[in-house]
């Protein structure tokens, strides 16, 4: 399955993303596509469950592979010659990109129970899901994976001063509604995560710049767009889309610190 990431210019650059590989359940099952999407009081699409059911969006393992790409430990890598299919990586950022996919991820933050930022809380496992709070004029992003949420403002306040502000996993995130779309613009990130799943060992620096686009076309699916802005590692902006399929279970409990078993799949170089 092949995914195409968007430039913000004409021009067109193939990148893997992650969560395409559950994006069927709607079309597997056409009957879940009628029903109609849910909606809270005002009007306003409800991105959780209807009154009274349960479940969240499955972001189960993701992972859209190119066809040339090598699975090993379920880390996915790609083919040297295919990188500048992945984003328009500045030369060190490429360069860094192809040592983290060479050692295998070892030195990714996640497995030691690190935050995930940006488009990568859309593909971590245990699922998300979403907490509208009309009173205090905010939504939270539940995510499954060590029991963390991320709080998107949506009272019209302005991003932060970032020369006094202190980069964190999650950044400053400020949203409002597009229709039946809800935008989110997020500044003010560390450099302490890999912000994408698969292809794994993007790179990004403080200077990241994230516009998210989160739609519910139909109850069963929910659409994830992310234009990526770090004018530090990549020649222009560029954009990726996804879709996660929906699931009537709750969010099981799962704490990274308490229970990793990711140390022993370590693989690669020292």
């Amino acid at each position: 399955m092949k995914f195409l990431a968007r430039t913000a210019l004409p021009c067109l650059v193939a990148l893997v993303v992650p969560g395409a590989a559950l994006a069927q359940a709607s079309a597997d099952n056409p009957g879940e596509s009628a029903r109609p999407v849910p909606r809270l009081p005002d009007g306003t699409v409800n991105l959780g469950p209807a009154p009274g059911e349960s479940g969240h969006w499955d972001t189960g393992r993701g992972g859209a592979l190119m066809e040339n790409d090598v699975e090993l430990n379920g880390f996915f890598l790609v083919d040297p010659s295919d990188v500048d299919r992945v984003a328009p990586f500045k030369p060190w950022a490429r360069e860094l990109f192809l040592a983290r996919q060479a050692n295998l991820g070892l030195h990714d933050p996640h497995p030691r129970c690190s935050g995930n930022g940006g488009p990568r809380t859309f593909d971590t496992p245990y699922g998300i899901d979403f907490v509208q709070d009309a009173n205090r004029q905010r939504i939270l992003i539940l995510v499954g994976w060590s029991r963390r949420w991320r709080e998107i403002h949506m009272d019209g306040r302005p991003h932060p001063d970032l020369d006094t502000f202190t980069p964190t996993f999650f950044g400053h995130s400020v949203g409002h509604w597009e229709g039946d779309t809800l935008v989110i613009d997020t500044v003010g990130f560390n450099e302490r995560f890999w912000f994408t799943r698969k292809p794994m060992g993007m790179v990004h620096t403080e200077s990241l710049h994230l516009v998210e686009r989160i739609s519910r076309p139909d109850y069963h699916t929910l659409r994830y767009e992310v234009t990526v802005d770090d004018p530090a590692a990549y020649t222009r902006p560029w954009t990726a889309s996804w879709e996660l399929p929906w699931t009537e279970f709750e969010i099981v409990e799962y704490l990274c610190n308490e229970n990793n078993l990711d140390p022993v799949h370590f693989v690669g170089p020292q």
